[in-house]
């Protein structure tokens, strides 16, 4: 969904696939959960495949995403789409394209582009996501996502199991506390490549 920046100063170009596939799916049985295991292991850039292993940060519904794409305000007559304020998933302010991004606390986290924000990646003390890695703390392509977004929005009975950070690795576990575990065409995720 955009352009995603590589320490080397080249780029992994919108449009680019990420392929994977389900490992495990199992229904809800009577009081029981149901579970859909997957794993996203191939990013294909021009026709070329790259193996890859994946974790899972944040997964948002259909509704989340387009409302992180909607100006919090009615544009006023004459004002460009591209000066107005939008709210990320997990609640950073984008003021306009090409302008700051806040956190809820109003620090200044990273930069927006047309097609997304270029943030340094945080979490909180109470948060299961990790920030940097390995003390790579540089600018991060997270699209719709706020540089803090951990878990599951807009999914009520949603949780994530396994991330795939740990052992599996690679393996993204999601759980369903009432009924089947249904995730929605246009759903957005917010993946972290390990490697």
């Amino acid at each position: 969904m955009q352009d995603l920046p590589l320490p080397s100063g080249g780029k992994i170009p919108a449009g680019s696939m990420v392929l994977g596939t389900v490992i495990t799916a199992s229904s809800a049985k009577a009081g029981g959960k149901a579970i859909v295991a997957m794993r996203f292991d191939t990013l294909e850039v021009r026709g070329q495949k790259i193996a890859i292993t994946t974790d899972l940060r944040a997964l948002a519904s259909p509704t989340e995403v387009r409302l992180a794409q909607l100006p919090e305000t009615s544009p006023d007559f004459g004002t460009p789409i591209s000066w107005e304020t939008t709210r990320q998933i997990g609640g950073d302010e984008v003021y306009g394209w090409y302008g700051v991004v806040t956190d809820k606390m109003g620090q200044h986290v990273g930069t927006s582009v047309p097609d997304g924000v270029l943030v340094h990646v945080r979490s909180h003390p109470d948060s299961t996501c990790r920030g940097e890695l390995a003390g790579e703390n540089s600018v991060q392509a997270l699209w719709v996502f706020s540089s803090d977004a951990c878990g599951v929005y807009g999914y009520d009975t949603l949780t994530v199991q396994h991330a795939g950070r740990s052992d599996p690795k690679g393996q993204i576990e999601l759980v369903s506390n009432k009924g089947e575990v249904k995730l929605s065409e246009a759903s957005g995720l917010l993946l972290r490549i390990e490697r």
